[in-house]
């Protein structure tokens, strides 16, 4: 009742490179957005950690806006985008494993692989020198940014909404992060998370205990 973020982050270094798109009915201002930010420069990078459309609706769009563009992500992905778009990769993918990292300069990029957290081809990005994990839905929660809301509740519903049946694989999920140090999560949908983070893993803990 009380509406959704769609969140995409833009980091600019030696490369650039933004992180998700949004839901298509948000295309233009993002699109807008972008430019804005970059002024001028190419945008090098965009990084496609989950793919379904209210993530992921304006890939061709920035593909076609940012012709020399690389598109990186994991091998499912590369399978799926096809499904959804028509467009020639050929040349313009980055496939990344488990652990690998990507420089853009004085930002390294690392990332894992997240199945099922909610589809098969998800993935988290965490960003070395800053501390930052992409959470792509985790850690997600529903209302617009000016929502005055307390986080847990609609943090829960959007849980167990979207992937309460997938506990096992986020508990997974979680140990690998358990590995990290995370100053900062910026999930897909809700609030960037900057402060007591270990209160918001916990509920993830118990959640995905259930």
């Amino acid at each position: 009742p009380r509406g959704v973020s769609y969140n995409a982050y833009l980091l600019l270094d030696e490369s650039t490179v933004l992180f998700d798109t949004v839901d298509w009915s948000a295309c233009r201002q993002l699109l807008e957005n972008v430019e804005h930010l970059l002024d001028g420069r190419p945008l090098d990078y965009l990084l496609i950690n989950h793919m379904e459309p209210d993530d992921a609706g304006n890939i061709q769009k920035i593909a076609e806006k940012y012709p020399k563009m690389q598109l990186v992500s994991n091998a499912k992905v590369f399978t799926m985008l096809p499904q959804f778009f028509d467009f020639d990769l050929t040349d313009r993918t980055v496939a990344v494993k488990e652990g690998d990292t990507l420089s853009l300069g004085k930002h390294t990029l690392q990332f894992f692989l997240a199945p099922m957290v909610h589809w098969p081809e998800a993935m988290v990005t965490y960003e070395q020198s800053e501390k930052v994990l992409f959470s792509a839905d985790g850690f997600g929660k529903f209302g617009a940014l000016d929502a005055e809301e307390p986080w847990e509740d609609e943090a829960r519903r959007y849980f167990i909404n979207i992937v309460g049946k997938y506990g096992a694989q986020v508990q997974a999920l979680l140990k690998k992060a358990a590995t990290l140090d995370i100053a900062m999560i910026c999930p897909l949908h809700g609030p960037v998370l900057k402060e007591n983070l270990g209160y918001y893993i916990g509920k993830y803990l118990t959640w995905s205990s259930y």
